[in-house]
């Protein structure tokens, strides 16, 4: 959200008051600092009327973690839904320090006062006091990280017409409505002046900002104007299906605002040297989070948030889906199923995408019984004879053409407008209405229909859409606040539908394919890019939102292979096959057309054999690195720049990612040629077992389809499965595992083995300095 014209004018109507200076402390704490901050010069007694004053609050919820809370107006009551704050339990009591040598509650010129600082861990917040100075100074330990200047902070009025320019504003649930939404033009605002509360910190001289939740533009984030509101748009645009109002810097530390609503940052944008994020209100609630790298803040952000649910071992294998608008029963179901296993290419899970069910039935939860007569009879079927987990699409939107409709409509299970009426649209479905999740019972209902589809065999569910919530009209059934609602929605129907299969199937058994998602999301896994269409720019901005996700506190991700929308040409297919397979979970998917290989070509059969059979042999690595993920909030795929921070190149590589702590995986974007940087040291190629020491760009002419580059970090031991494994989830310990030493050097290298159950660990493998291996519970070969 833009406030200024330029440099030195505000937008026109724009009342803006910044914070000038601190005027009072509330003394004493030990703790945490609360400050009255005025938003003129109080230079006398008469200063002190009739003008807005701030009260900024400043804690520490755990070590290196700072809380910022800025309110105007506190009377103001607060409606939820609110971000769950540190779900996997309380943190241990931070080690705070409050240095205020004021001796008094009211802060004078003179004596000139002293800054007041907080210190959590290593990380602190210095309060400037002095007069017309005021701001807050940022450091990890003594290296500055960033700070809010001299009325930096503000209460501000916003003509109305002004906010046209707001996701929330622009958005289809709020711009296409038909006569009956009974949204009058007071609710949304028309003619009225719009509070919001501001906070800029600043961007520093090389600094690069990411995060942000699943975006597909630039993965800097420099330079852009970015709402963190949930929208249905594709991969090809600025919209996002997972907006998380969460960003990373560089420098080594986050910033986490605690809003479940519309936030909007100008990252640059609005100031060139400023990060700004505002939000509609009196308040204003901020973390800024520490640690000392990239690492470390990502993980500090995942205890806040939550950490990374741990996906089954299974779900690592192929899955195939039926595609969208594909004609297909059961029996094209089971041929493909057929020939993918005469073929040598293993599929894990089986995908029934949305035509399950009748058309217009969606979502009704019953199969559509002229493709499907006995469903529970093939469910069984399909998994004996071709070893597959089954997984169904579902939405939280219901057709007025589904029995469901009348279930729900009956017993207020369904959002309202604010007369009472049912709140409908046409799109997507005739007649479409959404699933209230604020309703406890509603949530036994639809869980109700969930529960006898895993009761008949189901293993996974695909929670697609929940992006486009309504926010102007409506009411929730606990009264929560529509914007609120809008992007926490998403959070709450995956939760729900995740907390289902967790309690039917046990603990790290559950598993979602879900599309949207806010804050906190990365704890019910796992998430996918959403619509993308058959082209290698696709295929590249893919890869950037997965990188931006991850960097969001986000552990595991996969996309569409060979692309969602159209048809892609063959060698595509064979590049973007490559890069699934070499992603934390590797679906086959398609709108109008199949994804199965043998329609683009024997090769690509090849491609889809040989990889997804060596990915199978790297389990024993790859669920290592996801329980890694699970346990410290350290991305399994992750950017470049958040493992060689001190790299000046990584900042910039968006087309390669580690996947994992030891292999660097560079998807080829083009027919021909593969590019590629290659970090510092003596680094393998895993394929040719050729070294390449970096720091280094390298291009390669005529590269192969049935190879993607892949190299491996020095000082590193890899465990292989045996040869012709065709399942990822095998007993990993007992198997007998191949030994792969890659550069080490000296002394003990140790890495542990899984179970492939859960978290737990089976053993270990250890390589003395000696070059002399040891196993501990570890069958080798």
């Amino acid at each position: 959200m833009k406030f200024t014209d330029g440099l030195w004018l505000k937008a026109n109507g724009v009342v803006f008051s910044g914070a000038v200076e601190v005027v009072n402390a509330v003394l004493p704490k030990k703790d945490e600092v609360e400050l009255m901050v005025a938003t003129r010069h109080i230079a006398t007694r008469g200063d002190t009327l009739n003008g807005a004053m701030l009260t900024l609050n400043i804690a520490s919820p755990c070590d290196d973690i700072i809380k910022i809370k800025l309110t105007h107006f506190k009377g103001r009551k607060s409606r939820g839904p609110a971000y769950e704050l540190f779900p996997d339990g309380k943190p241990a009591t931070p080690s705070v320090k409050v240095e205020n040598p004021n001796q008094s509650t009211t802060i004078l010129p003179e004596p000139a006062p002293q800054p007041i600082t907080i210190t959590s861990g290593s990380l602190s917040a210095k309060v400037n006091t002095s007069p017309k100075s005021y701001g807050i100074t940022f450091s990890h330990g003594s290296q500055y990280l960033t700070s809010t200047e001299y009325r930096g902070q503000a209460v501000i009025d916003v003509p109305y017409k002004l906010t046209l320019q707001q996701a929330s504003e622009a958005s289809c649930v709020a711009t296409q409505v038909d006569p009956s939404t009974g949204v009058t033009n007071d609710e949304r605002g028309v003619g009225q002046m719009v509070r919001y509360m501001l906070n800029e910190v600043v961007l520093s001289v090389g600094e690069s900002i990411y995060g942000f939740g699943e975006r597909f533009g630039p993965f800097i984030k420099n330079g852009q104007q970015i709402s963190s509101w949930n929208q249905d748009g594709g991969t090809s645009s600025q919209q996002a299906y997972k907006t998380v109002p969460f960003y990373i810097s560089s420098k080594g530390y986050g910033m986490f605002v605690n809003h479940s609503e519309e936030v909007d940052f100008e990252v640059g944008s609005e100031k060139c040297s400023k990060v700004g994020f505002s939000v509609r209100g009196e308040s204003l609630e901020y973390y800024i989070i520490g640690g000392g790298s990239m690492k470390a803040v990502l993980s500090n952000y995942t205890k806040l948030t939550g950490r990374p649910g741990l996906p089954p071992s299974w779900t690592f294998g192929l899955w195939m889906s039926t595609s969208f608008t594909t004609s297909y029963d059961q029996k094209t179901v089971s041929g493909f199923l057929k020939q993918m296993k005469e073929r040598d290419c293993p599929v894990r899970v089986l995908h029934l995408d949305c035509f399950w069910m009748k058309r217009y039935d969606w979502c009704s939860f019953t199969f559509d019984p002229e493709n499907f007569p006995d469903p529970k009879a093939y469910i069984a079927e399909v998994k004996k004879e071709y070893g597959v987990k089954v997984c169904l699409w579902i939405n939280p939107y219901i057709s007025q053409h589904s029995v469901m409709f009348d279930e729900g409509m009956e017993h207020d299970y369904l959002i309202k407008r604010t007369n009472g009426d049912i709140w409908q649209w046409d799109m997507w479905q005739p007649g479409c209405a959404i699933v209230d999740f604020t309703n406890p019972a509603a949530c036994e209902w639809y869980t109700s229909k969930l529960a006898a589809l895993i009761d008949m065999g189901v293993d996974a569910l695909k929670t697609d859409f929940s992006e486009r919530i309504p926010h102007l009209g409506v009411k929730f059934f606990d009264g929560s606040d529509p914007r609120k609602m809008h992007n926490y929605y998403a959070h709450k129907y995956n939760q729900v539908v995740f907390n289902l299969l967790e309690k039917k199937l046990g603990k790290h058994e559950a598993v979602l394919f879900a599309r949207a998602a806010s804050a906190g999301g990365q704890r019910y896994p796992v998430h996918w890019g959403g619509d993308c269409e058959s082209s290698y720019e696709a295929m590249a901005e893919s890869l950037r939102g997965g990188l931006s996700l991850t960097s969001s506190g986000f552990a595991f991700w996969s996309h569409d292979i060979g692309g969602f929308e159209g048809q892609p040409p063959d060698s595509l297919f064979k590049r973007w096959l490559a890069f699934g397979l070499f992603s934390s979970h590797s679906r086959l998917h398609g709108s109008f057309s199949y994804r199965v290989p043998w329609l683009y070509g024997e090769e690509a059969v090849k491609v889809c054999s040989e990889l997804s059979k060596l990915k199978m042999r790297l389990m024993p690595y790859i669920y290592g690195q996801a329980i890694k993920s699970h346990e410290t909030g350290v991305p399994m795929m992750r950017s470049m720049v958040i493992e060689f921070p001190e790299d000046p190149t990584s900042a910039f590589l968006d087309k390669q990612y580690m996947f994992g702590d030891s292999l660097l995986i560079a998807p080829v974007f083009s027919d021909d040629t593969a590019q590629y940087y290659i970090p510092a040291g003596n680094w393998t190629c895993f394929w040719t077992k050729k070294g390449i020491t970096g720091p280094k760009w390298v291009s390669e002419p005529n590269y192969a389809f049935n190879r993607i580059p892949m190299f491996v970090r020095p000082n590193t031991i890899l465990l292989l499965g045996p040869e012709g494994v065709t399942t990822p989830d095998y007993e990993y310990a007992s198997v007998g595992l191949e030994v792969q030493k890659y550069e080490l050097e000296g002394g003990k290298v140790s890495v542990q083995v899984p179970t492939g159950k859960g978290a737990a660990w089976a053993g270990e493998v250890c390589v003395e300095g000696n070059g002399e291996v040891q196993s501990s519970h570890v069958k080798l070969v």
